[in-house]
């Protein structure tokens, strides 16, 4: 074998040099760089999406369909790399993200934007879950605190660009004669593309393949449960919440998770989440915690750029700009957590401060209004990124420190499996309550703002859109596309915004109090000492003890 080959390719058993290690995680940074730029320049552009494309108490379809198929996709990529080996399974989600993306750029309306989205789910399922997976199967726990420098190196770079990036596309006509907001998605094209290549070329490592059924029932019964939830979730302001359309989509939801139940049960060890992990109490709490975790940040997390955008009236790009303190929040606290639980082996502690600071950002966002200033939120949002920071990668490592080497792919896909089915919960139960109040917050500001003389005065300046209110209380006024509030007299707009604003705060006071649910369950996680084995050599221990 050549020098170079050996450079790349670690034998099986052999603890990995941290060159080979760099090796392999090159390719895994660009998947997962993908996946994280994508979020982020869609966050700040959706709103200018969902305005063009005629569709603002739509866009959480846009966001649902993503998350729903990513979702379900979870921990089918973690079964299917047990089975088939982590390479092709990596190679598979970068295509599928790279055909979604593709579609998204021209899609012609929200709901057509929904579906494509859904399409790229499909691939983003593989992309976050496989590369914690292949980073469990090449390090330690003890050393994977370590390299996670690396890994929010790369989120770093996304949350900074990403926002920067889908500001400036989503402020621009056109781009290259196509419009502007399409290139959101269809800058993702050549790096999905150069990811592929460079997946292919440097990520080979050992895979001893084992004959597993598919658990195909457990995926298409997961999907019955889940899909009828979300969506009633996100309709069911406009369906009623005990209308007969809506009950329909409760029983089926509650028939297929009790059905997904059984099917796993049936299935044992070929199940798509295996029932007998949840007798661990690290995986059964660390993920209960993961899921609950989800719905907190993505609720803060799908909030704070409407806030900005919409209330606060900045720019995409400028609103971009504005996250970077929760960026600089995550990354500092991942980093400090990881040094100290790299030399110390101790981790439960971060989890209950990140909680708890998240709690707290979210209970101090609840609090802003049309006029806060914008450094006063722009503190919050370092709070918010500092608990982060210290949730995500140690609720992961304790999950993947206590699971058996042949679990591995499975127990890690189902740490972003449980917190992607609390952020999609969140997203659509958040977005749904934002939407399904802010009409009667704005028509009671109306109201009151009849009664003063400057409304009234502002209001004989505006006869266009006096007819717009009319309808009774605002009821006329359209809030699909909140672009006319950009040139508004402040005086008009002011109900308005103040509408946005005392919605908005609802969500954030809900996720507070989500956050404190995750506090509390984080002090019974159990603290089970950090291995020094990663897990190829865990494998190759266990096959040694199996020949003797």
């Amino acid at each position: 074998m050549s020098q170079t080959t050996d450079a790349a390719t670690p034998a099986p058993g052999a603890s990995l040099t941290h060159r080979q290690i760099l090796t392999i995680l090159s390719g895994l940074l660009l998947g997962m760089f993908l996946a994280a730029l994508d979020q982020m320049i869609v966050a700040s552009a959706m709103k200018t999406i969902a305005d063009q494309l005629h569709g603002q108490t739509l866009q959480a379809w846009a966001t649902t369909a993503y998350l729903i198929t990513a979702t379900i996709t979870t921990p089918l990529y973690g079964k299917l790399s047990d089975i088939y080996g982590r390479k092709p399974m990596y190679l598979a989600a970068i295509s599928l993200f790279l055909a979604g993306s593709l579609l998204s750029g021209i899609a012609t309306s929200m709901y057509e934007l929904a579906a494509f989205r859904a399409v790229q789910g499909l691939g983003a399922g593989g992309l976050m879950s496989l590369a914690f997976a292949i980073m469990a199967d090449i390090i330690s726990p003890r050393e994977r605190s370590k390299y996670s420098a690396y890994f929010m190196a790369v989120f770093g770079s996304a949350s900074v660009l990403g926002p920067v990036i889908g500001g400036v596309f989503a402020g621009m006509n056109t781009f290259l004669g196509v419009t502007g907001w399409r290139w959101v998605f269809l800058v993702n094209v050549p790096i999905a593309l150069l990811a592929l290549f460079v997946v292919a070329r440097v990520l080979n490592i050992p895979h001893q393949r084992v004959n597993h059924r598919i658990d195909f029932g457990g995926a298409i019964s997961l999907t019955v449960g889940l899909v009828p939830l979300l969506i009633v979730a996100e309709q069911g302001r406009e369906w009623g919440w005990a209308s007969a359309t809506s009950i329909i989509m409760y029983v089926i939801g509650v028939v297929g998770l009790v059905a997904f139940v059984w099917v796993e049960n049936r299935m044992g060890d070929e199940a798509l989440l295996p029932i007998r992990l949840f007798r661990n109490q690290t995986f059964a709490l660390g993920n209960t915690i993961n899921f609950v975790l989800g719905i907190g940040m993505f609720g803060g997390m799908v909030s704070i750029p409407l806030y900005l955008q919409i209330v606060k009236g900045v720019s995409p790009t400028t609103a971009g700009l504005m996250l970077l303190p929760m960026t600089f929040g995550i990354m500092s606290a991942t980093a400090i957590s990881g040094k100290i639980t790299s030399s110390t082996g101790r981790y439960k502690i971060f989890p209950i401060i990140g909680a708890g600071l998240m709690a707290i950002a979210l209970f101090l966002f609840s609090t802003i209004g049309t006029d806060t200033p914008n450094w006063q939120t722009m503190i919050y949002m370092f709070i918010m990124g500092a608990g982060l920071g210290q949730c995500m990668q140690t609720l992961l490592l304790a999950i993947q420190n206590d699971s058996e080497p042949r679990d591995m792919g499975v127990a890690t896909a189902s740490a972003t499996f449980f917190r992607q089915i609390g952020g999609t919960v969140g997203t659509a139960v958040f977005l749904s309550i934002l939407f399904s109040t802010v009409g009667d917050k704005i028509a009671d500001g109306i109201k009151t703002a009849l009664q003063t003389d400057a409304f009234r005065a502002a209001l004989g300046r505006n006869p266009e859109f006096a007819k717009m209110l009319q309808g009774g209380g605002g009821s006329g006024v359209d809030i699909n596309n909140t672009e006319f509030l950009k040139n508004l007299d402040p005086v008009l707009a002011k109900p308005f915004l103040d509408g946005f604003s005392g919605a908005i705060d609802l969500v954030f006071m809900t996720g507070g109090i989500v956050m404190v649910a995750a506090f509390v369950l984080v002090w019974f996680l159990r603290e089970k000492p950090l291995s020094t084995k990663s897990g190829l050599e865990r494998v190759a221990d266990a096959e040694a003890v199996a020949i003797h």
